[in-house]
């Protein structure tokens, strides 16, 4: 009674997220990070393959401030944070920072001695129009940021009726869907001086959030309730700094919440923050996205060291979690995905290769990118491709399938730091100064 129970709602989950239209499905929602169950596939039949600064363009609407974070949309609304620098405070000082016992800060973190101010902003699919833009926060923030990175660069998520964008140190904020502001949950932690990257999850009336900071003394994962922002449940985690995003996997009867860390990957109950198992980390900055599929979860890094591990979820023997391993081809910051019979790792510089889910199996290694390139941004899997989009705005058309073959290259012709979206027979390109509706 219990798995069919828990089958209903999962269905009513993922009824929620498509639109229909007439008799068939017309498209789903991209509500989150990496869109559906937070793995950057879509679905959707008839998407645009081709497209240029001058063709298959929609609208391009001109954004205020900047931000890495990726756009979201649910039903004619597309929502997206940015930020705008400042400024320099005056006497203005960032949370310090201990190496070895000694104070430290990263040679990369800046811009914490400025006033910043974070937006929340709603468009009109349709049109591209802002319909609302409001400022969350407006001050000096609590820490530095990497140089490369941004303030607003965890993406929002929505249920359709609530929008929650969240920021680090400066706030998890809710809005409804007319821009009204519903609560607010700010606490303030160190984030290495390196800011953060963990996007809110959305689960039942939950909000989660894992939040990892500096050596790990006060690390921990945390649920909200969606309406009220009251704190449901907090669970302590001993890992040090991270900035991934957790995903939802069903095992075994039972929904787990997994996430990436240095020290441990580890999976909770996301109704109670129960402990369910855990397992060696990756030892590295872990920023990528858990990806799940075949049996198997499998969370990668890319530095200091390239690790990939499959896991097996579940009631599983310890001795029996670990299923394989791979310690190449992964990338700094963007995420790999997992498409169809094929698992795909990208590095920095878009080099690719393609395993066997299942077993680690090599189908290929040293797939390129026809021309140099830098990849931030983790690519999309639709329609038998996957898309790689470049710092450069290009976006790389890679078939799926055990062989690599980059069928063409399409631009914005603008750089491009964020990962794109799906939803309504278009993709969304979140560029430096403008916003992209690529599609009819």
């Amino acid at each position: 009674m219990m798995r069919e129970l828990r089958a209903l709602v999962r269905l009513a989950v993922v009824s929620a997220s498509i639109i229909m239209c007439g008799a068939g499905v017309f498209a789903e929602n991209w509500a989150q990070w990496r869109g559906p169950g937070g793995q950057g596939v879509s679905a959707e039949p008839q998407l645009p393959t081709e497209w240029g600064p001058d063709k298959n363009i929609a609208w391009k609407t001109e954004l205020p401030g900047s931000g890495h974070s990726s756009p979201i949309v649910w039903g004619d609304r597309l929502y997206l944070t940015a930020v705008i620098e400042g400024d320099v405070v005056p006497d203005a000082k960032p949370a310090t920072h201990t190496m070895g016992g000694k104070e430290w800060k990263h040679p990369d973190s800046v811009a914490g001695d400025k006033k910043h101010t974070f937006k929340v902003l709603a468009l009109d699919v349709k049109t591209g129009k802002i319909l609302w833009d409001q400022t969350a926060y407006e001050g000096p923030v609590y820490d530095n940021r990497h140089r490369q990175s941004s303030f607003a660069g965890p993406t929002p998520a929505t249920d359709g009726s609530m929008v929650f964008a969240y920021f680090g140190p400066e706030g998890l904020y809710a809005y409804d869907t007319t821009g009204k502001l519903a609560w607010k949950v700010v606490e303030k932690f160190p984030t290495l001086g390196l800011g953060t990257g963990t996007s809110p999850l959305l689960y039942q009336n939950l909000v989660i959030l894992q939040r990892d900071e500096d050596n790990g003394d006060n690390s921990l994962i945390v649920a909200y309730e969606k309406k009220t922002g009251k704190e449901v449940w907090k669970t302590k985690r001993p890992i040090e700094i991270s900035w991934g995003t957790p995903v939802l996997v069903e095992a075994g009867g039972r929904t787990e919440l997994v996430t990436n860390g240095s020290d441990l990957i580890i999976a909770y109950d996301p109704g109670s923050g129960r402990e369910l198992w855990r397992t060696k980390g990756v030892d590295s900055n872990a920023i990528h996205t858990p990806l799940f599929g075949h049996g198997m979860v499998i969370v990668t890094a890319g530095f200091p060291v390239k690790k990939v591990i499959a896991i097996r979820p579940g009631a599983v023997a310890d001795d029996q979690r670990v299923a394989w391993q791979y310690a190449k081809g992964t990338g700094y910051v963007l995420s790999n995905i997992l498409y169809g019979d094929y698992l795909y790792l990208v590095t920095d510089n878009g080099i690719v290769t393609c395993l066997n889910p299942e077993t680690g199996e090599v189908k290929y290694e040293g797939g390129r990118v026809p021309v140099p390139a830098r990849f931030m941004g983790s690519p999309v899997a639709f329609g038998g491709f996957v898309a790689m989009t470049s710092e450069d705005g290009d976006t790389f058309m890679l078939r799926a399938g055990p062989t690599h073959e980059i069928v063409r290259t399409n631009s914005v012709d603008e750089p491009v730091y964020s990962s794109p979206a799906i939803a309504n027979g278009r993709i969304y390109i979140r560029a430096q100064k403008h916003l992209f509706a690529i599609g009819g």
